[in-house]
């Protein structure tokens, strides 16, 4: 089985080749957990999700290792219990458990490994270390930072040379610098900051830079060499060039073997941000829309190109999901098949070609079709297969065909387990305000929540 991705460093597709077989190593940069996730935020988890299940059938699902980092130290985060006079952990943990349960519902399996920033601030302080020893980072008054020019290489991710990189252009300036492009691994705390915020170093009082994180979080829990470093495309520079700057010249080896990138989703033509307040948040989506219709949505484009999410998409994504679901019913009876059809499968393998294994779906479904019409048992059992087998590739066909058609809803469904979930560990901490929310929020959506003896279970009113 070759597998074949485009790896973003060295600007073509390889094969994937990965250190040892029995271990293959994933991280992914999760979210920064102050705030509601959009959908853009959104493609990182669904597009890594789909290369996690491929490499899983290559390899085996206990081979794969796949971690997903949980920012929760952050200027954003700091600002936002600044203004709210909420304890920071208390924002990133509802925030942190609101992202999970969303991108639960959009079939992302939970990663091997989640690690928390802040649980990482001693490899941190570690990894600043050595490299200041070494020569590569230097201390001013405002924080330790990374002196880019000490790296020969630098730029080589992204391809850009150190005079691109003027003030301006993801540059901040400072006087504090020695050159505008070194960045900052240790910041020292500044008057008024929250205590929670703040940590001792060798070099003062103060916390990490954001780049630092990732290289900290990643070697402990995967190794100084991983396999594949992913992300969205707008990481890329600075955040990913600075990773492997502070990971390289600290350990003396690659970080990463294959970089991969997605492209921005973008609406009316513009990318979707923030910053330009045309963002779609994924908690509204999923009042409206089934999971699964966002994620078809989602792998409807490669991943590397942009996608331009629209209202048209949905329904169109809607719309399909609806036929292949009804095919699926009409061979839903004859179990006993074997799964054959490689063409999913094939799609995938050829750097997650999202737009050719849906295709590969719907004449699946077509097939299914036809079967069910010639009232063929054999070939309707192996359709249903074939189905099945492909949807658990692509992370879609999770519901059996009546509850899809009766709203997508059923006993499983993942969003509200994790809800569920998050409302138990709240409690257990006894932070009564953020349960109470979690309960409301659910209630609001006709869920009521059961409380036992030591669990809890839910119903629908």
């Amino acid at each position: 089985m070759t597998i074949r991705l485009y790896d973003t460093a060295g600007r073509e597709k390889r094969v994937f080749e990965p250190q040892d077989p029995k271990r293959v190593t994933m991280y992914v940069c999760g979210p920064t957990v102050y705030n509601y996730a959009h959908i853009g935020n959104a493609r990182p988890p669904i597009t890594f999700d789909v290369l996690r299940r491929v490499l899983s059938h290559a390899y085996g699902k206990d081979a794969v290792v796949y971690a997903r980092n949980i920012t929760d130290i952050e200027d954003k985060i700091i600002k936002a219990s600044q203004e709210s006079g909420e304890p920071i952990s208390a924002i990133t943990k509802k925030f942190a458990d609101i992202y999970n349960a969303d991108v639960a519902a959009l079939n992302v399996m939970p990663p091997s490994i989640e690690p928390w920033a802040t649980g990482h601030v001693g490899e941190m302080i570690e990894i600043i270390g050595k490299l200041v020893r070494k020569g590569y980072a230097y201390v001013g008054k405002e924080g330790v930072w990374f002196a880019v020019k000490q790296m020969p290489d630098y730029g080589k991710l992204s391809g850009r040379k150190l005079e691109d990189n003027e003030a301006g252009a993801r540059v901040a300036v400072d006087e504090d610098k020695r050159d505008p492009a070194d960045f900052a691994l240790w910041k020292f705390a500044k008057p008024g900051e929250p205590e929670d915020a703040i940590w001792d170093s060798p070099w003062g009082r103060g916390r990490p830079g954001w780049h630092i994180e990732c290289s900290a979080m990643a070697a402990k829990h995967l190794g100084k060499t991983i396999d594949i470093h992913g992300g969205g495309i707008d990481l890329q520079f600075p955040h990913h060039e600075n990773e492997i700057a502070q990971s390289e010249c600290a350990h003396g080896q690659q970080m990463a073997r294959y970089w991969m990138h997605n492209g921005f989703l973008d609406m009316g033509g513009e990318k979707m941000s923030k910053s330009l307040g045309n963002v779609v948040l994924v908690h509204e989506l999923l009042e409206a829309w089934p999971g699964e219709v966002l994620r078809f949505a989602m792998l409807s484009g490669h991943y590397r190109a942009p996608l331009d999410w629209t209202e048209d998409l949905l329904k169109q994504a809607k719309t399909t999901l609806d036929r292949i679901y009804g095919a699926l019913r009409r061979v839903w009876e004859a179990e006993g098949g074997k799964a054959r059809d490689k063409g999913v499968l094939r799609a995938l393998q050829d750097d997650l070609n999202t737009p050719v294994a849906l295709a590969e779906l719907s004449r699946l479904a077509g097939e299914a079709n036809t079967a069910a019409d010639q009232k063929d048992d054999a070939a309707m059992a192996e359709a249903r297969a074939d189905l099945l087998a492909a949807g658990e590739l692509l992370g879609l066909l999770t519901l059996m065909p009546k509850a899809w058609e009766q709203g997508g809803d059923d006993d499983g469904n993942a969003r509200i387990d994790a809800l569920v979930q998050a409302r138990i560990d709240a409690r257990a901490a006894k932070n009564w305000a953020e349960a109470d929310r979690i309960r409301d929020e659910l209630a609001a959506e006709g869920i009521e929540i059961m409380d036992g003896a030591g669990r809890s279970t839910w119903r629908r009113m």
